[in-house]
């Protein structure tokens, strides 16, 4: 196998160290676009983790040498092309382009077009990026949204539905866990994992967030991710939120996690 990957961030970092001894990788930064062609050419699998600007700058730059290459094609998108559903489930099968993303919902659309594996992604959580890191910083806040839920995927389970891509056909693939639930409640069991205090909620209104911060709280899905399990044989090791942030919590303090923490608020579903 040789991979090329454009965009080597969080979650395409994490796969070439998984592959490590069973690919060879070569990497694109947004700094390094120039002169790739011959990359291309002689790669098997290409995968690209970069978000789009007002366009996709992969696709403008090597679209065309991208679709001509015949190597597998793998994209990371976000299940923000899906928009706001009130909390209803969605899949595959469910329009894009109606929520705040429209460039994502094209670059997703544009991917799909060329023949790739289009892997829809939640909120991204693992090591150094969970909200266990935020509670420790004092910086997690629970905003009061009733009725409103989130899905998110740990980011070792999106290497392992890439890798379970790599025999499957071209198509959108959402990558989450069972369990979607409310921001809060995620924070509140954090809380309870670290024996920190459980931050009060505070309404939204009385929040002051960001306009990117509130835009966020504006939209409210339940991600399904049957057609994954299905069809690429994906199963995620991580289910639900709990068992993410306890294996997490168990890396940097093992001690504290030796018995599950009490429910969560709204835990039990």
């Amino acid at each position: 196998m040789r991979l090329l990957v454009f965009g080597p961030g969080y979650s395409a970092s994490r796969l070439i160290a998984r592959l490590a001894g069973q690919a060879e990788v070569a990497t694109v930064t947004r700094e390094d676009f120039a002169g790739r062609a011959g990359e291309i050419a002689g790669a098997t699998h290409i995968l690209s983790s970069v978000p789009p600007g007002e366009a996709d700058p992969v696709l403008a730059a090597y679209g065309a040498e991208i679709a001509a290459s015949g190597a597998w094609i793998g994209y990371l998108s976000s299940t923000g092309v899906y928009g706001d559903t009130g909390g209803a489930w969605v899949d595959e099968t469910a329009p894009t382009g109606t929520g705040r993303r429209t460039a994502r919902s094209d670059a997703d659309a544009a991917w799909l077009a060329l023949g790739a594996r289009v892997f829809r992604l939640p909120g991204i959580y693992g090591p150094g990026r969970s909200p266990l890191d935020r509670i420790r910083a004092g910086e997690a806040r629970r905003i009061d949204v009733p009725g409103q839920v989130f899905s998110r995927v740990h980011v070792e389970d999106i290497v392992g539905g890439v890798i379970a891509g790599f025999d499957g056909p071209p198509g959108a693939y959402n990558l989450a866990d069972d369990c979607p639930a409310p921001q809060s409640d995620v924070l509140a069991y954090g809380c309870a994992l670290l024996r920190l205090p459980v931050p009060p909620l505070v309404p939204l209104e009385q929040a002051n967030l960001s306009p990117q911060a509130r835009a966020f709280y504006a939209e409210n899905r339940r991600v399904a991710n049957g057609k994954a399990k299905r069809i690429l044989g994906w199963r995620p090791r991580y289910p639900d939120y709990r068992l993410g942030l306890r294996a997490l919590s168990a890396t940097t303090s093992p001690a504290t996690t030796s018995t599950a923490p009490p429910a969560a608020s709204h835990d039990q579903r």
